[in-house]
């Protein structure tokens, strides 16, 4: 390896360790928490040489929130895409977020619950980028509800959009208050709050159910 190869290696090392740090301390305390001076502290870092990676603040936010939405893909979506498409996948999405949040409890909870009520008032990039991600959230819940209804898992008759907003509202819900009051039961709530929400937006009532056309798959939802 050639000395510069040596110092890029070096740089991405360092700069992946920074942004370790900093979605620790953001995670916990949240973003306006990140300051070049802190994480320097913490790293054993001087603030020119921490600086050098990222420049600015905001830049160091924004990194971190990109880190934060690869933790979340992959502990949500990834496992989402492996089931069955339509309810089955739905329901895999609504189950990997209530996983996630509960093993970020005792980090801080979700991720971008917290970054949405820390920046939903404050106009700029890191809003910017908050918004877009819960955006793609939602944007997934409300494809997986599209499928559910082509292939005849939920009533077409359904506003997708209305349902994946209660649904993450469900979610939000229950992070909060896991958060703020430390109800344990708050997760198990929503849980029961989403099956029912499906089970009231089902295309055949499941007592009904007693035929699956040959090569079809049957999606029931969970009682």
């Amino acid at each position: 390896m050639t000395a510069t190869g040596w110092r890029a290696q070096q740089a991405e090392r360092t700069r992946a360790e920074i942004l370790r740090v900093a979605f620790e301390v953001a995670a916990a305390e949240g973003l306006e928490a990140l300051t070049v001076g802190r994480l320097a502290t913490a790293l054993g870092m001087s603030k020119s040489g921490l600086f050098a990676h990222f420049g600015s603040k905001e830049a160091l936010q924004l990194a971190t929130l990109e880190l934060a939405r690869e933790r979340f893909v992959e502990a949500v979506g990834r496992g989402a895409l492996s089931a069955d498409e339509g309810l089955p996948r739905l329901q895999a999405l609504c189950d990997g977020w209530l996983r996630y949040a509960a093993d970020e409890a005792s980090r801080g909870g979700c991720f971008f619950t917290a970054a949405s009520a820390e920046f939903d008032g404050r106009p700029g990039p890191v809003r910017d980028r908050v918004a877009a991600i819960l955006g793609e959230w939602l944007g997934a819940l409300e494809g997986a509800i599209a499928g559910a209804q082509r292939l005849g898992h939920l009533d077409r008759k359904v506003d997708a959009r209305q349902l994946a907003f209660e649904l993450h509202a469900l979610e939000m819900a229950a992070d909060w208050a896991t958060q703020l009051f430390g109800d344990r039961e708050a997760l198990g709530r929503a849980r029961r709050g989403i099956d029912e929400r499906l089970r009231a937006a089902a295309a055949i009532p499941v007592k009904h159910k007693k035929h699956t056309p040959r090569g079809q798959k049957r999606a029931t939802v969970r009682r």
